[in-house]
């Protein structure tokens, strides 16, 4: 328990530095003389290096173990965010958060080995969701102290205490985490440039791995796209409600990710044959919403509002079900590697939707960036209709493959249930 609390407050503290400068936007602008464009590129390039760090860093994981890969993630968040701190340029600013990234991106992967060696089978689905929910209220904790010590504190002061916390979490993964039980260091074989190519190849080639990137890519990009930039401005500019109403709004977005996680890992655990199901069935509760939202005439009451961020946030942890996914489809020893291939998933559908939604908003809107309408995000939203459309159609193949591979090697559904792996 001691291993998975510790790497619990290293992945906790991740998501923390991840979401440090959303309350720190305003105090960016001024101290780096930017504007809204380049603000929005240290967000958006801090998540393109999270999504594309993936698959090496689970490559890592394999070769060196969870622990070596975690304290080299926290160091180097803790070095960038001390670099963010000291920065006094805007491209100073920038390369450090594209370090933030990087050391983000070495956490969830290492964390989830960790759970998957030390937990029982059984329990693996329950703890899985526990972390991510756990670990994404770093985004909560990150906006009251920071917002004091910028008011109170100052820039400087405020991101050196901020990374600082890195170095106990440096010192608590030393001497608590060991990678497997009576195991202190676990080491994969060394593996060539072509060997790499067979786990990935031998990774993705399972149905079950590119059923979880499926999953993951078609549930979490809503929530995903209101938290991260758009979710704001459709409340207050597409539906005319206060900029109280949509804070509250996200809040409640938020608490119903955390809600729903502990549910649903509970639920795949005592039926796991129906994780895609589930999944299919929230995707579907998603769609209805929106589509409801974005037909009605004029601005959707308030009710209806907070229906949509309720089951938009419960997307969040059904995306972790691909990771659930990914390990009955994979050997313990590319377990990581295929979970980075997942992982990747719901961030590329994210980042699309970002960018296109800010194409379409300038088109409906050209010459005045502040006065977007609410048709102008009518239009802009109802792209998500193409991503569901590619997910689900991926979605309904890959299952349909992986059950029958399942079936061919498992008749009975015994071992299935019990929670070990079907790779061939």
């Amino acid at each position: 328990m001691a291993v998975w609390v510790v790497g619990l407050a290293t992945y906790l503290l991740a998501v923390f530095h991840r979401s440090s400068l959303a309350v720190a936007g305003l105090v960016a602008a001024q101290r780096f003389d930017i504007g809204a464009g380049a603000l929005a590129t240290f967000t958006m390039v801090q998540l393109l290096v999270y999504a594309g760090m993936q698959i090496p860093v689970g490559l890592l994981v394999d070769r060196y173990g969870p622990k070596a890969v975690l304290m080299t993630g926290a160091a180097v968040l803790t070095l960038a965010q001390s670099g963010f701190a000291l920065a006094e340029s805007y491209p100073e600013a920038l390369a450090a958060r594209v370090f933030v990234g990087m050391g983000d991106a070495m956490t969830f992967i290492c964390v989830l080995r960790l759970v998957n060696t030390w937990f029982a089978p059984r329990r693996i689905p329950i703890i899985t969701q526990l972390t991510g929910v756990v670990g994404q209220s770093g985004a909560i904790l990150a906006a009251i102290p920071m917002t004091y010590g910028l008011a109170h504190l100052g820039w400087t002061r405020t991101y050196l205490i901020s990374a600082s916390l890195g170095i106990v979490m440096c010192v608590g993964l030393a001497v608590l985490v060991h990678d497997a039980p009576g195991v202190r260091r676990t080491i994969g074989p060394a593996m060539s440039l072509s060997a790499i190519r067979t786990s990935l190849a031998a990774s993705w080639r399972h149905p079950g791995t590119r059923l979880g990137f499926w999953m993951h890519f078609s549930t979490q990009f809503s929530a995903t796209t209101l938290s991260l930039l758009w979710g704001y401005p459709f409340f207050v500019r597409g539906e005319h409600v206060s900029s109280a109403t949509a804070g509250v709004l996200l809040t409640i977005m938020v608490l119903a990710v955390m809600s729903a996680g502990p549910v649903l890992g509970w639920r795949i655990t005592v039926q796991p044959w129906h994780r895609s199901t589930l999944v299919l069935a929230i995707i579907a509760a998603i769609v209805t919403v929106w589509t409801v939202v974005l037909a009605w005439p004029g601005d959707a009451p308030l009710w209806l509002l907070v229906v949509l961020v309720v089951v938009c946030g419960v997307g969040g942890p059904a995306s972790m079900i691909g990771f659930d996914m990914g390990r009955t489809s994979n050997p313990p020893d590319r377990l990581a590697s295929a979970t980075g291939i997942i992982n990747q998933g719901g961030f590329l559908a994210s980042l699309v939707l970002v960018v296109a939604i800010g194409l379409v908003l300038d088109a409906r809107t050209p010459g005045d960036s502040t006065a977007y309408t609410a048709g102008a995000f009518r239009w802009a939203m109802s792209l998500q209709y193409l991503l569901w459309a590619v997910g689900l159609v991926q979605i309904w193949r890959y299952r349909r493959r992986t059950r029958a591979m399942i079936l061919r090697h498992d008749p009975d559904l015994s071992l299935f249930r019990a929670g070990q792996h079907i790779t061939s």
